[in-house]
């Protein structure tokens, strides 16, 4: 009876060994393949519990997430012949198990180092065709899906994966090479800064010299403006004269002799020499200003020219006449 149970025993646990070998396990985050002696012969595995025949099939597993490969610096030649040392990474996943299988023996060393070697290809042949300038600053994006595209019409059929992204994470001159690089850099900042300025001077000049036309134009019509509205004031002022002077002439006259007068006497140290008889006097000597007859002419006394203030000149309006 004992002996029974022991055989029994022994049984179960050889059918709970067996069933354990037997089955295995898919994850979400995987891609499985069975393999007998080594030869695939399923790929096609839904997440969930599968069985297998325990001696004879092999389940193989493979993460079918988006992976990161940190490729190490290597060093490329630009189009100059200038030494980059560039530092990139690689965003890659698998999308056909059995070829990835097939092409690195499911190894995942070997796989990212033939990605490593075709992006390095893809990225030499890129900055070779390349100045350092268009490589740091306009074309890198340009670069990176050039060399995605390249690089995944061959991977995609030869190992059954894609690439998902290429980018650079940095791009360095060797110390031999900086010193030539910035120079040549500081040279073409500094010729295109005088090309600027010189195209500013230019505009200035152009500018300069509208504004002094415009000027001249303005001011040209602006005298020519006033000395239409200063005509047109002359003419009008002689018009209201001439029409006064033919109502009383003999009043013009005198106002016009008394403005004489006032202005003439205003300073009190000039020194008029004038003939009594002359016509600037005649208002004084009667109503009409007649002159009587055999008027005295008054004596001078002779005085020294140096001590005599010269008169000013005097205007139209006071009509005098200088004497002797």
């Amino acid at each position: 009876m004992t002996t029974g149970k022991t055989i029994l025993g022994i049984i179960a646990l050889i059918l709970v060994l067996i069933g354990s070998m037997a089955a295995f396990t898919v994850k979400e985050t995987e891609l499985a393949l069975k393999l007998r002696f080594g030869k695939v012969v399923s790929a096609d595995f839904a997440p969930g519990l599968h069985f297998r025949m325990p001696f004879v099939h092999k389940v193989r597993t493979f993460d079918k997430r988006i992976q990161t490969l940190d490729a190490q610096p290597e060093h490329f030649l630009t189009s100059e012949k200038k030494n980059l040392i560039v530092d990139s990474f690689i965003k890659w996943r698998i999308i056909n198990v059995v070829s990835y299988f097939k092409a690195v023996s499911g190894n995942p060393l070997s796989a990212k180092q033939r990605l490593t070697e075709i992006i390095a290809d893809g990225l030499r042949s890129e900055f070779g065709k390349r100045t350092i300038k268009e490589v740091v600053s306009g074309d890198r994006a340009e670069i990176m899906d050039i060399i995605t595209d390249t690089a995944n019409n061959r991977v995609q059929k030869q190992f059954g994966i894609k690439i998902v992204d290429v980018r650079i994470k940095r791009i360095e001159l060797p110390k031999e090479v900086s010193s030539s690089v910035y120079r040549r850099m500081e040279a073409e900042r500094e010729r295109d800064a005088k090309q600027l300025r010189s195209q500013g001077e230019a505009q200035a000049v152009r500018i300069r010299a509208g504004a002094d036309r415009e000027r001249i134009e303005t001011v040209a019509k602006a005298e020519r403006d006033a000395d239409k509205i200063r005509g047109e004031g002359d003419a009008t002022a002689s018009d209201t004269y001439a029409q006064a002077y033919s109502k009383n002439p003999e009043f013009y006259a005198l106002y016009r002799s008394l403005n004489a007068y006032k202005t003439t006497f205003s300073n009190r140290g000039d020194i008029l020499l004038i003939r009594p008889d002359s016509e600037f006097f005649k208002y004084f000597k009667s109503l009409h200003g007649n002159t009587p007859q055999n008027a005295p002419v008054p004596l001078i006394p002779k005085q020294n020219p140096a001590l005599i203030q010269q008169p000013e000149t005097p205007v139209k309006e006071k009509e005098a006449v200088a004497s002797e």
